[in-house]
């Protein structure tokens, strides 16, 4: 990052615990974890943006259930 800024995030208690755990478990500070998964979450969806075909809620038709009722 070429320049930090400050911000205050309020967060619900239940996230705050979660990411706090998370971060633990991946030996991060909180602040670095948050930013961490700001991250990978803008870069893949700047990769969405870039890709050609859409990552969700593609143009194949749902599969259909087949008719295996008992006769």
């Amino acid at each position: 990052m070429d320049e930090d800024k400050r911000i205050t995030l309020r967060l619900p208690t239940d996230l705050h615990e979660w990411l706090a755990t998370q971060a633990k478990s991946a030996r991060r500070s909180l602040n670095s974890e948050i930013v961490h998964r700001l991250e990978v979450e803008r870069d893949a969806a700047m990769a969405d943006a870039e890709s050609p075909s859409p990552r969700f809620g593609s143009s194949c038709p749902a599969p259909q259930e087949s008719d295996s009722s008992p006769t």
